[in-house]
Order: C-alpha cells, then sequence, then structure tokens
C-alpha cells in the first residue's frame, strides 16, 4: 500500500519527511474553490476532498492524502494572494491581530472505499509592523503561493508572528499531530 500526497507544496512534503514518512507526491489539477455558502472549515475539507479524490482515480490502491489550508480574519477566507498588492492588503489586515488558520485533511483509499476526515483549526496573532516591515518582510517570504500571504516556517525570533495557539505545523501548512494519528489507523507510522 502507497501513500501519496495531493500536493505541490513543498512545506508539506518537508513536513511528511520531518515526520519520518515515506510517500510519493502527485499534486492534483483541482482547481480550489470558495463556495460562499460553506464556513471556512467546510470550504477546506471541500478542497481537500477534491485533491484527494481526483489523484486517487488514477491510485486508487493507494492511500491519498489531499490538504487545504486557509486563513480566516473575522469570518473573511483569506487564501492565496492574487497578486503582490492583494498579498501586502492581506498582511495589514492581519497587522497587530489574531486570526484564525484552518487545514482541511481528506484521506481516501478508493480500493477500500475507506475516507478520514479532519480539520485543524489554529489561532495566530501578529506583530504589529509599519508599511516598510511588512514590503521588506514580502521580499523575504515571496507570499503569492500562501495562504494569508506568509509563512510560519520562515519564522525567527522577531518575525511577523508573535504567537500561535494550537498546531504550528498546522499553520505551515499540514496538521501533522493530527495527520499522524489518521495514519496510524490505515498502517502507516512516520
Amino acid at each position: 500500500m502507497r501513500l501519496i500526497l495531493a500536493s505541490a507544496s513543498p512545506r508539506r512534503r518537508q513536513l511528511m519527511a520531518e515526520y519520518g514518512y515515506e510517500f510519493a507526491v502527485q499534486p492534483s489539477d483541482v482547481t480550489e474553490m470558495t463556495p460562499p455558502h460553506l464556513t471556512v472549515s467546510e470550504v477546506t475539507l471541500y478542497n481537500a476532498r477534491q485533491k484527494a479524490e481526483a489523484v486517487a482515480q488514477a491510485h486508487p490502491d493507494s492511500v491519498v492524502i489531499g490538504v487545504d489550508t486557509l486563513v480566516s480574519l473575522e469570518g473573511d477566507i483569506l487564501g492565496k494572494p492574487r497578486d503582490l498588492e492583494d498579498a501586502f492588503a492581506m498582511l495589514q489586515r492581519l497587522n497587530g491581530r489574531i486570526h484564525e488558520v484552518y487545514s482541511g485533511v481528506w484521506i481516501v483509499r478508493l480500493a477500500t472505499a475507506t475516507t478520514r476526515a479532519l480539520v485543524e483549526v489554529s489561532r495566530v496573532k501578529f506583530r504589529t509592523f509599519d508599511e516598510a516591515a511588512i514590503r521588506g518582510y514580502m521580499e523575504r517570504i515571496h507570499p503569492l503561493d500562501k495562504a494569508g500571504a506568509y509563512a510560519a516556517q520562515d519564522e525567527s525570533a522577531d518575525g511577523i508572528v508573535e504567537r500561535i495557539e494550537g498546531s504550528r505545523t498546522n499553520v505551515v501548512g499540514l496538521p501533522m499531530e493530527a495527520l499522524a494519528k489518521m495514519l496510524e489507523n490505515h498502517g502507516f507510522d512516520g
């Protein structure tokens, strides 16, 4: 039985490797959607399921992991920014405030019609920065492929994140503590 991560994210690949998993990477070509009638947690699960099931169609005997991560500020969903100005606007909104990071994880093995799902939520508090500091931060982390336009894995002691309540790996993009428990039930140990 093979384990497949349905994601092109280098951060997710790194987390899986750090936890000791042997896995293949097969990104899905699914377009992430944000249906307006769904909550943030429902959107992340919807997208994670679409990704996992698309890859599983070609690999029915494998256990496929689909993931979607979104940032939410006062109920507004902040996904990946469209461009650098959108990234700047997101970071300005998050500046000095607390927000939530949601990750939906969907695991599927079509050969046995097995599915598992979870949603992990972490709370993140940003430090307060001026415009120049935000633009400098953007130059360092290249925000366009990151939900909320920031990278928790690149945080130093003087970084943009003041504190994280809950799973840090979730904020990076894959809630490894919860995922490890789910994978253990499928016979995969890190």
